[in-house]
């Protein structure tokens, strides 16, 4: 390979500004055949050779031709780009090497650019820590996209940042996952091994797991600050949450009581109110439930009698949950209701039982719903349960923590609960109680995380008063201390936040954060003087309950509860706990609070919420003063992406490329059931007849950000990532060909008065507009600006205009000319790349390190971000003529289309006005190349008589001689109404 350098003048605006930097420039001639460390080869078979250039179908798919980086790298090392670049975008030869480099240089550390002395503005972001047991998927890759955008665009601007790393314990998610695990390899359950074992075994997991997230984060080009990567199980992590919990328990926020909860039985685990989710059913259904072979039927509406006890008659009662009536403990009425009355001091007789119950009458009865009687069920239903309190009902629990009947006799005793509603209902009908069924309109609680139906249970949990810091939350929005893109989302928080209940924190499983609660009596005393004292270590827990009970540490019997708290509450604690808090570390007084919380709106109460309001209360401080959230990440047919759809896709899969049967792998690797796995392949042989192609890391986040994700929902097509995919390639010609002029260039060194050219003050022009969209679209949140406006300048303006209006130039004898375009044109590129950045990282880095200009920053990500003051052309005049040619230069290419014939015979005369821009030679020299006509000529009045016409808006006509005189005949009458002829 050979390299001939020189070296370019420096490049002047008029008036002696200073716009570029001195070139310089090496040759790019040279044949991909000739370089010994890439490979061109067919990612489907695998084997290095090479493949046309255009991509084709193969069996497995779209197969793109791929290219191989095989310069020996040590990770760290900087990627040798002396090596030529393959023919087409590779996104496997353009990512390799580069995020190491990255990482060693530490680019994306805070003190990278510091200066002693001076001060730095900061932008401070934490990542929604993900699942310590998952693997990557589009609402991540949405997520880490936006947000790797944001901070790269502000670290480019100079900015002190810092992006913190994180990732989740995620309590019933791990837990879940290493249980199945235990028993599929072992046939034991966590209770079988221990609670210290099972611990064990999910730490084992987490390290042999727990770093697969964070090896896909990189891969999507992520500039998080590794070295402050944290995990919440951490220590100091830790120990923020049990400092967290023993402040908010000595003010009072944080006790425990005996208070109906959300249990699962599946994950025999109470869960929150909001990550239950409310399913309205309008008629019967028929739904799957865990553990149930056959589906369960919902909403029908089941009538039985109660017969009162001494009189000739019944009170008929109606349920959507029959079971529940062995736990029946009342029949309740309204006071008002004139048809109950007479039955005030009365009971009824259990149908089933024989027990005697008492009729109560309380206003919360609705007199017009059925017959106006309701059975209560203290122990598994809210409503009741309130019921029951106010009038001292006996609560009778009849469903076990397992799902199964409990406290009832045979046949019930040990029956599952929705076999037992079937059960239920057989006796009443043998009894002749039985009244009826309808179907009903009701919404079942089902567990957002295991799909179970939810069961209301008393119990005693450990809960938060959300009053005071819900009130704090709700101010800091009004007074504009915090604010929300989008604005909408300021009346769900109000609306949220004002009916915000106790916030139930306590989980019935081993792997998280064990509540720094502990249960102390006195051996020698009475057990129900026990007592519960709350401290951070087990020593400090001593010393309280010595003090609390008076007695000694012989007599002490003190144990931790063995529950853990909500993985929330410690997430809750993320913009300030990673940073050291409590302790006052250099971290935390550096970049708390942080500068933007970004997330997905299904999360705004499950973690930003709780975020503002832990912050506030433990730090006194808003954890951060805005939040944007961007939508729900949908299908190509606006469906929720879900596994048993078989619409999930991982982007990784997106990035690589993958076959339908590896598609058809990963959804029988689920834990999916037959007939679920079975619609899901159906599903992806509908939306993936041929797989994915691999599209590379740069297509997928420039599609993500191409959307408008601050829309409630955000359609996710894979087809529109192959297009981004293109776009790449476009670049990737578009640059090669700006790099092959550069072999006659010498060094000046005077500066180069701007051209005088229009085509050059108007691609200037463009090149201003695109980099003012882009810094308002990162202003404003909307990134889909950006990379519309990104795609336009390129293709529309870059290599549609100018790159075609540069060839003949850079084939001429005027070498003035050619460097004076070369300089635009490297200019152009060079402002294009470090606008690009934050989108494609990977595509922009390896272009910026091969673009031959000298004094060019170390690595494009550190680059200055262009600004509007670095090129200062914009001119709105120039830029309407121009689009006046190309609406000319359209129109003439598609006559040729048309036609069948080459633009390059066409002569083409264009009429318009005396005094119109258009009329200007440097303009009619741009359309004669940009309609690649054989020549273009302007006419006052008439046209010649062997043109046919053509007539546009703003007064334009063109006149195309289309061939000899004698054979227009025959396309007189072709595909163009718009012709008219003289």
């Amino acid at each position: 390979m050979s390299a001939s350098w020189c070296y370019m003048r420096k490049f002047y605006r008029e008036f002696s500004i200073k716009l570029y930097k001195p070139l310089i420039v090496r040759s790019s001639s040279y044949s991909i055949s000739s370089c010994r460390f890439c490979s061109t080869y067919d990612k489907s078979k695998g084997n290095a050779e090479k493949k046309k250039t255009k991509a084709k179908q193969g069996k497995g798919g779209l197969v793109y031709e791929s290219a191989t980086y095989l310069v020996p790298t040590e990770p760290g090392d900087k990627k040798d780009v002396s090596c030529p670049l393959p023919r087409s975008y590779s996104p496997e030869f353009v990512e390799s090497a580069w995020y190491d480099w990255w990482v060693a240089m530490k680019f994306f550390t805070p003190e990278y650019g510091e200066q002693k002395g001076s001060t730095r503005q900061k932008f401070i972001m934490c990542i929604p820590p993900p699942n310590v047991t998952g693997t990557l998927h589009l609402g991540h890759a949405i997520t880490n996209t936006i947000q790797d955008a944001l901070v790269r665009w502000h670290r480019m601007r100079g900015f002190e940042t810092l992006w913190l790393p994180g990732c989740d314990h995620a309590g019933i998610a791990t837990q879940v996952v290493v249980e199945k695990a235990l028993w599929r390899t072992r046939r034991q359950t966590r209770h079988d091994i221990g609670r210290d074992a099972f611990i064990q075994e999910v730490w084992n997991w987490k390290q042999s797991k727990g770093e697969v997230i964070y090896d896909q984060m990189k891969k999507l080009g992520s500039s998080l600050d590794w070295n402050r990567a944290c995990f919440t199980l951490d220590k100091n992590l830790s120990d923020a949450v049990a400092e967290a919990f023993v402040r908010l328990h000595d003010e009072g926020l944080i006790y425990r009581k005996k208070k109906m909860v959300n249990w699962s039985c599946q994950l025999q685990s109470v869960i929150s109110d909001i990550e239950v989710e409310n399913i309205f059913l309008k008629k019967r259904t028929h739904l799957n439930i865990p553990g149930y072979q056959n589906q369960v039927e919902f909403g029908a509406l089941t009538s039985f009698a109660y017969p009162v006890v001494g009189k000739d008659e019944e009170i008929v009662v109606s349920t959507t949950r029959p079971e529940t009536m062995l736990g029946d403990t009342a029949v309740a009425v309204n006071p008002l209701d004139t048809r109950y009355q007479h039955l005030r001091g009365c009971s009824v007789q259990h149908p089933i039982d024989g027990r005697q119950l008492p009729v109560v009458f309380d206003e919360s009865v609705e007199i017009d719903f059925g017959t106006g009687a309701v059975k209560i069920t203290p122990a598994h239903d809210k409503t009741d349960y309130n019921i029951g309190q106010r009038h001292g009902l006996p609560s009778v629990s009849v469903i076990s923590r397992t799902g199964v009947m409990e406290n009832v006799g045979a046949p019930y005793a040990g029956m599952k609960r929705f076999d037992a509603r079937k059960k239920v209902v057989e006796d009443l009908k043998r009894r002749k109680l039985f009244r009826g069924t309808e179907s009903h309109t009701m919404t079942i609680p089902i567990c957002s995380r295991s799909k179970d139906v939810i069961e209301p249970m008393v119990m005693d949990q450990w809960f938060i008063n959300m009053e005071e810091m819900s009130e704090m939350a709700v101010e800091a929005v009004k007074s504009k201390q915090l604010s929300f893109v989008p604005e909408y989302h300021e009346k769900v928080w109000f609306n949220w936040l004002k009916d915000a209940q106790e916030w139930c924190i306590s989980r019935q499983l081993w792997w998280g954060h064990r509540i720094p609660a502990y249960l102390a009596y006195d051996k020698t005393k009475s057990l129900e003087k026990s007592v519960w004292v709350v401290a951070k270590t087990h020593k400090e827990a001593v010393k309280k309950a010595i003090q609390v009970l008076d007695t000694s540490e012989e007599d002490l019997v003190i144990n931790q509860d063995e529950d853990v708290l909500d993985t929330w509450f410690s997430s809750g604690l993320f913009p300030f706990s990673p940073l050291g808090w409590p302790n006052q570390t250099v971290d935390l007084s550096k970049y708390y609070p942080i500068s933007l919380m970004e997330t997905g709106s299904d999360i705004l109460f499950f973690w930003v919420a709780r975020m503002v309001m832990l912050g506030m209360k433990l730090t006194n401080q808003l954890p951060f003063s805005k939040v944007l959230l961007h939508g729900l990440l949908r299908d190509a047919h606006g469906r929720k992406m879900s596994k048993s759809l078989g619409n999930v896709i991982d982007p990784l899969d997106v990035i690589s490329g993958i076959t339908l049967e590896d598609l058809h792998k990963k959804v029988e690797d689920s834990n999916l059931s037959a007939q679920e796995s079975e619609t899901a392949k159906e599903g992806q042989r509908r939306d993936f007849p041929r797989g994915i192609p691999a599209c590379g890391t740069d297509a997928l986040r420039f599609m993500l950000c191409s959307y408008d994700f601050k829309d409630d929902e955000i359609p996710m097509n894979v087809d529109h990532v192959q297009a981004r995919r293109h776009f790449c390639n476009k670049i990737w010609n578009g640059f090669k060909f700006v790099t092959s002029c550069t072999d006659a260039v010498v060094e000046y060194s005077d500066p180069l008065v701007l051209s005088a050219d229009l085509i050059d003050k108007w691609i200037l022009s463009r090149l201003c507009n695109m980099v003012e969209l882009c810094n308002e679209g990162f202003k404003s949140y909307d990134l889909q600006v950006c990379t519309k406006a990104l795609q336009n300048f390129w293709v529309t303006d870059f290599c549609d205009i100018y790159l075609e209006y540069s060839k003949p130039i850079m084939n001429s004898e005027s070498v003035e000319k050619r460097e004076a375009t070369l300089q635009i044109l490297c200019l152009c590129v060079d402002t294009f790349l470090r606008a690009l950045s934050p989108f494609m990282p990977y595509l922009s880095e390896e272009l910026f390190q091969r673009l031959p200009i000298v004094d060019k920053e170390v690595s494009v990500c550190v680059a200055k971000y262009p600004e509007t003051d670095d090129i200062p052309f914009r001119d709105l005049e120039l830029e309407a003529a121009v689009e006046r040619v190309k609406a000319v230069a359209t129109h003439v290419l598609s006559v040729a289309n048309g036609y069948s014939i080459k633009s390059n015979v066409l002569k083409v005369y264009v009429r318009v006005p005396q005094e119109s821009s258009l009329n200007t030679p440097g303009l009619i020299q741009a359309l004669q190349v940009i309609s690649r006509s054989k020549s273009v000529e302007m006419v006052a009045k008439e046209m010649p008589a062997d043109c046919t016409l053509y007539h546009l808006e703003n007064n334009i006509d063109i006149g195309i001689i289309l061939k000899k005189k004698a054979d227009q005949a025959e396309y007189r009458f072709m595909h163009f109404p718009s012709r008219r002829h003289y």
